[in-house]
């Protein structure tokens, strides 16, 4: 297979990707196999055998990823709580329910989801509807890496350097118009490759293609972020390749992966655990302490670090996730008790 160069990419090789102990185990596996070229190295279409060489997650998430070119954007530093979330627990501790319930599924059912190609379409209430393939998400902007507070709603956290682009500037692309007041997103729906999407035990139950929407101011505050990568590397599968939405002031269910559609809308879109739980799962899901979950407090969580999850530290949970000085003014006079 052929990868195609740009004077951007010239500076990157496997060597930079990864430690050199895992390049050589690469070349060395592969060439065994029978493969040859950077491209086997890098396509995330790799024989289903080649992971059970690697010993570690994080050689199986080299051998799937590639440097990303892009700029450190630290404009949100000061908001951080804690030291970055070592990669490995990153792409080992994942709730993508598509490959499965246990934090492990994904890791261990996702690695041979197809991201080349792919297609992303931006339609509704625009002036130019658009839509994208895989070359476009790691092109058509430059790329920013920024390190964002994420808390999930079953009250653990991590802090994750994403690597990617600003929602806004995808929208003011296509041209928003005057009608569009949400912004709806669509999960790839392909059972095929998504265990969890054919089998309703498995997939927790959740009515797929797994959809989420966010107002559309939320949508153009500049936090919002668009994320194709991680770590410096392309996403993992796991974690929502090739593209996932990343909203940090909001639990982590609201930041959909895989993303192939995104559609503006004059109403409010569904949300998939809104349909499953409306109950316990409201459209907003604002990280808020001061307001539990039915089933546990909300108040702090558990910080995912080295050791075991048990190990975990408990720390106090912050409104709107430590990012209130950028979002809190868009909920004013919305009751968030309410509007959960």
């Amino acid at each position: 297979m052929n990868i195609k160069k740009t004077a951007a990419w010239d500076k990157y090789t496997s060597k930079d990707i990864t430690p050199e102990e895992v390049y050589q185990d690469r070349r060395r596996i592969l060439k065994q196999m029978g493969f040859i070229g950077a491209g086997a190295l890098l396509s995330s279409h790799a024989n289903a055998g080649v992971f059970d060489l690697f010993s570690t997650d994080e050689q199986k998430s080299a051998f799937l990823t590639k440097a990303l070119p892009f700029t450190k954007q630290a404009q949100y530093d000061h908001l951080l709580y804690g030291a970055l979330t070592p990669e490995s627990k990153i792409i080992s501790h994942n709730n993508f329910y598509e490959f499965g319930t246990s934090k492990t599924d994904p890791a261990e059912n996702a690695q041979q989801l197809k991201v080349e190609p792919w297609k992303l379409v931006i339609d509704g209430e625009v002036d130019s509807p658009m839509t994208l393939d895989y070359d476009d998400l790691l092109k058509l902007f430059p790329l920013e890496e920024r390190a964002y507070n994420f808390r999930c709603v079953e009250a653990w956290s991590m802090v994750i350097p994403w690597v990617g682009f600003s929602l806004a500037s995808l929208l003011k692309k296509v041209g928003v118009n005057s009608r569009a007041k949400y912004v709806a997103f669509e999960t790839l729906f392909d059972p095929e490759q998504m265990p969890g999407q054919r089998n309703r035990y498995l997939g927790g139950g959740i009515h797929y293609p797994y959809v989420e929407g966010l107002t559309l101011a939320e949508a153009m505050n500049d936090l919002t972020f668009m994320s194709v990568g991680l770590y410096g590397k392309t996403l993992p599968p796991q974690n929502g390749a090739p593209i996932r939405l990343v909203v940090p002031w909001k639990y982590g269910f609201k930041s959909i992966k895989s993303i192939v559609r995104i559609r503006l809308t004059e109403k409010q879109p569904p949300t998939s655990w809104n349909q499953l739980a409306p109950n316990e799962y409201g459209f907003y899901a604002n990280v808020n302490p001061e307001v539990d979950h039915p089933r546990w407090s909300q108040a702090s969580e558990r910080r995912i670090a080295e050791g075991g999850l048990f190990s975990a530290k408990r720390i106090p949970t912050l409104p709107f996730n430590g990012y209130a000085e950028f979002v809190a003014d868009l909920y004013k006079g919305i009751d968030l008790r309410k509007y959960y």
